[in-house]
């Protein structure tokens, strides 16, 4: 099983209780330190197989090194865990000039999947599993501005990127129906982790010193990504949105077919995917 974003909060929970549940469980991190740390304490825990992988997801060269690494290194794959996402409050740009957001919580997870999805396939029955958010819900695609060059709210790229992660996973679930991969996104809940610590939003340093004690633990809001990627009952469930290990109903946008195709378009030509499935 593969979790990217493994080293804090949501993903290291994954990553620990999926390892001790006696997966080889592969970690991703952006800091190799850190990472390999990480993969050190979650092997001290109880966790016998744990593996670790350094890269920055915002760069779209090392994702396409990581796919290599990973395909180079595991003979299958029964889970991706596309965890990995971030909060800016103000713009910033990748290496590859686009913005952080967009980069980051959409396209690294499209193109990452999409490398690996062979993979996937030969390793059928397998899961793809993307962390989004009940901000979703506020979410507009705006084609004509998807990387806030003209106009930029941290919030509203975000909330962005978040349907994107609906979209790309209905999407792909459409298109893979029939095979032995299943696609599925999450709600964690409102959890207490230091998300968008390095950029926040000024209601956000305001409101989260008060609202932590009502929020989940990292523990609480990894409990649905586990479910997904571990339960049985869920082999031949595809294209669905959970929230508190339960199915829900997502917003009216995320459904749209056209801006599913449309988005998907566009992320393949920003990503120089030709191919992509």
């Amino acid at each position: 099983m593969v979790v990217t974003g493994a080293t804090g909060g949501i993903g290291r929970a994954t990553a620990c209780g999926l390892a001790l549940l006696g997966a080889h469980v592969v970690i991703v991190g952006r800091d190799p330190q850190r990472t390999h740390e990480t993969a050190k304490e979650l092997r001290s825990a109880g966790g016998e197989n744990v593996s670790a992988f350094v890269a920055d997801l915002s760069s779209q060269t090392q994702v396409r090194r990581l796919a290599v690494e990973l395909l180079a290194t595991l003979p299958r794959i029964d889970v991706l865990i596309n965890n990995a996402g971030g909060y800016w409050n103000t713009r910033h740009v990748t290496a590859d000039g686009i913005e952080h957001t967009f980069a980051l919580n959409h396209l690294a997870p499209f193109l990452l999947t999409n490398l690996l999805l062979e993979r996937l396939q030969l390793s059928g029955p397998a899961r793809v599993i993307s962390v989004s958010s009940n901000a979703q819900a506020m979410g507009r695609i705006n084609f004509d501005d998807l990387q806030g060059r003209h106009s930029y709210s941290g919030a509203r790229a975000y909330n962005q990127s978040k349907l994107a992660n609906l979209l790309f996973t209905y999407e792909l679930a459409r298109r893979l129906q029939g095979t032995s991969v299943t696609v599925n996104a999450l709600h964690p809940g409102l959890v207490s982790t230091g998300f968008g610590a390095e950029d926040p939003a000024r209601a956000q340093r305001l409101l989260v010193p008060l609202l932590r004690p009502f929020m989940l633990t990292a523990e609480q809001g990894a409990a649905t990504t586990i479910h997904l990627a571990s339960a049985p009952d869920l082999d031949d469930v595809s294209g669905r949105f959970f929230a508190q290990s339960k199915p829900h109903r997502s917003s009216k946008a995320s459904y749209d077919h056209a801006s599913a195709a449309q988005l998907w378009r566009v992320s393949a030509d920003m990503t120089g995917l030709t191919q992509s499935y």
